[in-house]
């Protein structure tokens, strides 16, 4: 039996979040820090630029992580490959070359803990529940989810959103039931949450880092016209159609 204190509060860190299996470990200040390093630590633990930690606590199951995510496995936790054959091989390959996804993302299995490498992106923990059980993501965004979600590749409606929109061709979809946990560019509290009811979303740039898969994403002109778009200064913007959820990073 291995116990140790990722889970406890500490001088150092304690769980911000928690979510099925997986809990958020936030280091609020760094204490290996030498005279040289101290006040530019001290700034960036006041300004939220904080090491984070996901912890899996897993009681005779699985998570899928992203390749090269895992640091310590603690337990009777075995790690497999996602890959079923020549043929499964072959068609993660395709996918992972559309969407920038690596092709292999290893499948921990068991009863122990699994944590991941530290980082300083924050950590978002979605309930497929709350997305009708598919949601759209950006690409990077994937850090590790329970075995029971799957993930697709889905194509574009119309070459307009990949060609104007600045999104590509492809993104990476997770279906099923229980929670995925994405590596975001900000903060949950800053992030913009737009519920769509059979209603229209346009947003000005790719800001917008998951989305329903229900909902229909174009990229057209602000205005009906040509010479509008060109007056308002806006050009083109990126459109969700539908009834389901849009979440948007407003900052760069």
């Amino acid at each position: 039996m291995i116990s140790n204190n990722m889970l406890s509060q500490t001088a150092a860190h304690s769980v911000i979040k928690q979510l099925g299996c997986f809990s958020v470990v936030e280091y609020m200040k760094d204490l290996s820090v030498s005279p040289g390093t101290a006040s530019t630590a001290f700034f960036m633990s006041k300004m939220g630029v904080r090491k984070r930690q996901v912890v899996a606590n897993l009681n005779n199951q699985g998570v899928i992580l992203q390749a090269g995510a895992m640091q310590i496995m603690a337990g009777a936790v075995e790690m497999r490959s996602n890959v079923q054959g020549a043929g499964d091989f072959f068609k993660k390959m395709v996918g992972s070359k559309v969407t920038g996804e690596s092709a292999i993302k290893p499948r921990y299995f068991g009863t122990g803990q699994v944590i991941f490498e530290p980082t300083y992106k924050y950590i978002l923990l979605e309930d497929l529940d709350k997305w009708n059980g598919a949601m759209t993501i950006e690409d990077g965004l994937f850090l590790a989810c329970d075995e029971s979600v799957g993930m697709t590749v889905t194509a574009r409606t119309n070459l307009s959103s990949a060609i104007a929109g600045g999104e590509g061709l492809f993104n990476t979809t997770l279906t099923g039931k229980g929670v995925a946990v994405l590596e975001s560019p900000a903060p949950a509290e800053e992030l913009l949450v737009f519920d769509l009811q059979n209603d229209t979303l346009k947003i000005d740039g790719n800001m917008a880092i998951a989305w329903s898969h229900s909902l229909q994403f174009t990229v057209e002109r602000s205005s009906r016209s040509l010479i509008g778009s060109a007056a308002s200064g806006e050009g083109l913007v990126n459109v969700y159609r539908g009834t389901g959820r849009v979440l948007v990073a407003p900052v760069g």
